[in-house]
């Protein structure tokens, strides 16, 4: 992959966005108390990495969590410097002064995952034995990303989220936190994902696991210190999981049977197609800022996804739920789809819970959370300024 540099050109400098919340700081809080994991085992201590966006008010009654997928960060916004080639926060044009989450009203808060690799404890941390932890890290649920969130929000004075919000995985996030933390939640913004986890879903998510566990300098996760990472392994992983996140059309549209750098094909196994240049270029940036372990952690924790799970119905899961929901899925979507959004809407409304569903046309298949931001902003920013008029008018 040396030279996958030149596969694609180089990124433009695009103006900045006069709305966004411009330069921002990375923060992390230490936790020494043990949390103990869905697996029963035990994390001695952990730190989460997290940034926030606008002020929290006098009663911490503003607060807003936004939790992010599978390969995000805490960095949902802004810049972490004046390089004006910087590439802001994944999701910069729904956070900010005016936006849909609109930072002149709300407290945002974006954290990284427990096992990720941006900021919070996870297997290429060091161990108190000064190692990493590679697979000795315990495997990760969703409710336990969930549980280090709440240590997080009691270190910020947070003792209920307005709304907490989140697509795909960042959705399992969300909905985690009204089934376990019923009282700690107001809002839930559920968006382009799924109360379960499908048979399809964990097929995809074992590709990617085994494209690393081929890659020999995975060293069975004990790669860290080493000259070579499994960064290959890693790169398919991406470019499968990739593959998912769009739909038959967006690819269709953006490159159709386009050849890469000449007219006529040449009969090779070289790079010949532009969506092959283009999902190379996608692995190999992925490989930059992403830790293969982490991979493994976090798809193993979306296959473990199932809210049922110890309740042994959804109806059972949702009984005790306080939060009203947003739910949103798109029509493209063939990840999480409009249908895996409705096994979670059809037991709320059939539970008599408070939920408004909207099923968006878009083309961008999955990724369509990411990039219809103007679609979006139509429905969120409408529910969220309706649920603060009530909180302002009834006090709850």
């Amino acid at each position: 992959m040396s030279n996958l540099r030149q596969l694609l050109p180089r990124r433009a400098v695009r103006p900045r966005d006069p709305r966004s919340v411009s330069v921002v700081d990375r923060h992390h809080a230490d936790f020494d108390q043990p949390l103990t994991m869905r697996s029963g085992d035990v994390l001695e201590r952990f730190r989460i990495g997290y940034e926030t966006y606008g002020k929290l008010n006098a009663d911490a009654s503003n607060a807003i969590l936004i939790c992010h997928a599978l390969s995000g960060d805490s960095h949902v916004a802004g810049y972490y410097t004046d390089d004006p080639a910087e590439k802001p926060g994944w999701w910069d044009e729904a956070v900010g002064p005016g936006k849909m989450f609109d930072t002149e009203r709300y407290f945002v808060v974006c954290s990284n995952v427990l096992g990720g690799c941006r900021g919070s404890t996870g297997p290429a941390s060091i161990a108190p034995d000064g190692k990493p932890y590679g697979l000795r890290f315990p495997l990760v649920t969703i409710a336990d990303m969930v549980a280090a969130q709440a240590r997080l929000a009691d270190y910020l004075g947070i003792e209920r989220w307005f709304a907490v919000a989140g697509g795909s995985m960042g959705g399992m996030q969300a909905l985690q936190w009204a089934v376990d933390l019923p009282e700690r939640v107001a809002n839930v913004l559920f968006i382009a994902s799924t109360p379960r986890s499908s048979t399809q879903n964990i097929a995809f998510n074992e590709i990617g696991r085994q494209a690393i566990y081929a890659d020999p300098h995975w060293r069975n996760g004990d790669y860290y210190g080493q000259a070579v990472k499994p960064d290959a392994g890693l790169a398919v992983a991406r470019m499968i999981g990739h593959i998912t996140y769009m739909s038959e059309h967006s690819l269709e549209e953006k490159f159709g049977r386009n050849l890469q750098d000449h007219t006529e094909v040449k009969y090779t196994f070289d790079t010949e197609f532009a969506v092959e240049s283009y999902l190379q270029y996608q692995g190999f940036k992925f490989t930059e800022r992403f830790d293969a372990n982490s991979y493994l952690y976090i798809t193993k924790a979306l296959d473990y996804y199932d809210v049922a799970q110890g309740y042994g119905t959804i109806y059972d899961a949702l009984r005790g739920v306080l939060a009203n929901f947003l739910v949103i899925s798109f029509s493209s979507d063939w990840l999480y789809t409009d249908k895996q959004s409705r096994q979670l809407v059809e037991p709320l409304r059939r539970l008599k819970k408070e939920v408004e569903y909207h099923r968006v046309d878009a083309t961008f298949g999955h990724d369509s959370f990411l990039v219809e931001v103007d679609k979006m902003a139509a429905i969120i920013s409408r529910y969220l300024d309706k649920m603060w008029e009530r909180r302002q008018r009834v006090g709850a």
